[in-house]
């Protein structure tokens, strides 16, 4: 495959907007003083007249809300190939970052520690706010802060955390060892998962409680189901048979490699096609559906169908390095931001302080820090001045309030998406380019809905609702965790945060282009649209509970990531291959002056790799000045 150039030929299936008014458009919103996404507010506390806008506050459409990405899409669509002009700051850094996310300020953090707190460095993000994809949502509600989490949710992971990533969480001051006292597990004792069977599928709405707990055939039996589809669903997950005898341990493994949970149950198990639907929602990690998921990946995750095939142990690495904060791992950021910055957290912060931290934002980009974050700034262009074997530095041009800005810096680190890399550095190695252009990414939506009390909760008996054919499939109350002087809500009586999950895909196709039809659901989905949709299923899961959307919804937060989590390969869409060739070791490659941070350049969505590839990329730096 032949990445061009320019956008000439560029697949348009991801574009939305058009051309340079889009560009124009883009930076009038990143350059207006009201929060982008500020809607969908109903009974929050209102600040004063003269406060300024405040990111974490901010509720309605966010993620990667309009005026966030339009310039990034132009960039991609060529809008910016050829020669690009721009106002010279005449600012000159050791380091620029491109990127504001964990990856990229764990990036600055790491540099400052090789080179001195004296280093001059840039980070530049799109966005309104710091953090990438650990973004921080607050509610205010009389004279209340309910926290949550808009994307990464904790730092657990199923892969060892290597000496690097220990040691910058141990650096940041957090306790992983004390988390069982911050999280209190009996507070929804008594509740348990349910499932929401909805009219169009099943025959009418119903949330049947105990999933996974209440004997099965007593689980469906409380489900609207007809008798033939009630019989195959407890088969399926009752009977212990071997779908696949006559193959060896060996063989049933690669065999349910190369086969999709779907056509393992229809084809194999001989599951009813009346009974799908209930699998329509099983959500694997980064969105493989039914239909996507290889079977073997399910049978490793404790899926319906495999009782009985006799395979070994799952031999998956799984970590007890967990700790969960009330905004998720947007507490990590602000930790590093602290570290990098101290003036906006007016000093350096603990794990317990930093939570209730207010952040000056204004102090973000100030001259006289020897570090600076940079934010509502597009980078367009970097590129060696000189050459990239021989270079005078290296030059970074940023759309910000609708103007080409540059600035110098000896080296950059690209710490955001993959898939834009290669637009932004034209000059890139063919063979690179048309590695980072290999993954798709993960669109997901992580919705916060502050509800009046979760008194209906308590009364339907559950805590978290799987809706195998809803907007949302996954919706639950949120984690309880007391943090400092954060105090989790602990009674039903209370407003408290309900979090709800939605992967977008097209069922049918594979599982890239699901994400890619995923990634155009969402951005052609205005915010009016999602909101309707919150309270329709909530009205419908939680009625018979007592809950009215009307009255019982404070306030609603979209957190809409396209371009989400980082693209991990599986057995079924993916070919085999050393990992030395993967698509995500060679398109990390250091090129110059220029290193690339991402969880993308490890193809895992976690924290703890995300930091790895920041301290690889610092040493591409060093490397590139004869210092390693």
């Amino acid at each position: 495959m032949t990445v061009p150039e320019s956008g000439a030929g560029i697949d348009r299936r991801d574009f939305i907007g058009g051309g340079l008014a889009a560009v124009a458009l883009a930076s009038r919103l990143q350059a207006a003083d009201a929060v982008p996404g500020d809607t969908g507010r109903s009974e929050l506390d209102t600040p004063p007249p003269d406060a300024s806008p405040y990111p974490p506050a901010a509720t309605g459409l966010r993620g990667q809300y309009p005026g966030s990405f339009e310039v990034a899409h132009a960039a991609r669509d060529g809008q910016f190939s050829g020669s690009v002009s721009a106002a010279d700051t005449g600012e000159r850094y050791d380091l620029v970052v491109v990127g504001g996310g964990i990856s990229g300020l764990s990036a600055a953090y790491f540099f400052r520690q090789a080179l001195g707190a004296g280093q001059k460095i840039l980070i530049l993000d799109n966005h309104d706010d710091f953090g990438g994809h650990a973004k921080r949502n607050e509610f205010h509600h009389n004279g209340r802060m309910y926290l949550a989490y808009g994307g990464t949710m904790s730092i657990e992971t199923p892969f060892p955390y290597s000496y690097t990533a220990k040691a910058l969480i141990a650096d940041l001051g957090i306790d992983v060892a004390s988390y069982s006292q911050h999280e209190d597990r009996e507070l929804y004792a008594g509740l348990q998962r349910g499932v929401f069977f909805d009219r169009e599928h099943f025959g009418s709405d119903r949330l049947v409680a105990g999933v996974s707990k209440r004997p099965w055939s007593e689980f469906f039996s409380a489900a609207p189901l007809t008798a033939a589809v009630r019989a195959d669903l407890i088969r399926i997950h009752t009977e212990s048979v071997d779908y696949l005898a006559g193959l060896s341990s060996a063989d049933k493994i690669e065999r349910l490699k190369r086969m999709s949970y779907q056509d393992y149950l229809l084809k194999h198990a001989k599951l009813l096609p009346a009974s799908l639907p209930y699998f329509a929602g099983e959500g694997f990690r980064n969105n493989m559906r039914v239909d996507t998921c290889p079977a073997y990946t399910a049978a490793r995750s404790g899926a319906a169908g495999f009782a009985g095939l006799g395979l070994p142990p799952d031999p998956f690495f799984h970590s007890d390095y967990e700790f969960h904060f009330p905004d998720g791992n947007a507490t990590i950021a602000r930790l590093l931001v602290s570290r990098l910055v101290p003036e906006v957290f007016q000093g350096k912060q603990t794990m317990e302080s930093i939570v209730t931290a207010h952040a000056e934002y204004p102090a973000l980009d100030r001259p006289a820090q020897p570090t600076r974050i940079r934010l509502r700034s597009t980078a367009i262009r970097v590129e060696h001045v000189g050459t990239a074997a021989k270079p005078d530095g290296v030059r970074v041009i940023y759309m910000r309030d609708g103007r080409a800005q540059q600035v110098m810096a000896d080296n950059v680190i690209m710490a955001c998406f993959n898939n834009i890399i290669r637009f932004i550095v034209p000059s890139l190695p063919q063979e690179q380019k048309q590695a980072l252009a290999y993954a798709s990414k993960v669109p997901m939506q992580y919705t916060n809905v502050l509800v009046r009390n979760w008194e209906p909760w308590r009364k339907l008996g559950v805590e978290s609702i799987h809706a195998p054919n809803g907007y949302h499939t996954s919706t639950m109350l949120d984690i309880p965790v007391s943090l400092g002087r954060y105090q989790f809500p602990n009674d039903p009586r209370e407003p408290i945060v309900v979090h709800m999950i939605r992967n977008p895909n097209k069922p049918g196709l594979p599982r890239k282009e699901q994400h890619r039809q995923g990634r155009l659901d969402m951005l052609a989905t205005p915010f009016e649209k999602i909101e309707k949709e919150i309270r329709a299923q909530m009205d419908r899961m939680l009625r018979p509970g007592g809950f009215d959307a009307n009255r019982d919804i404070l306030a609603i937060t979209v957190n809409r990531w396209p371009h989400g989590y980082a693209y991990t390969y599986d057995t079924l869409g993916d070919p085999d291959m050393p990992e030395a060739e993967r698509p995500h070791v060679l398109g990390r490659r250091a090129f110059g002056r220029i290193a690339i941070a991402n969880a993308d350049a490890s193809a895992a969505a976690f924290t703890n790799t995300a930091i790895d590839q920041a301290q690889r990329a610092v040493q591409d730096c060093l490397a590139s000045r004869g210092m390693v």
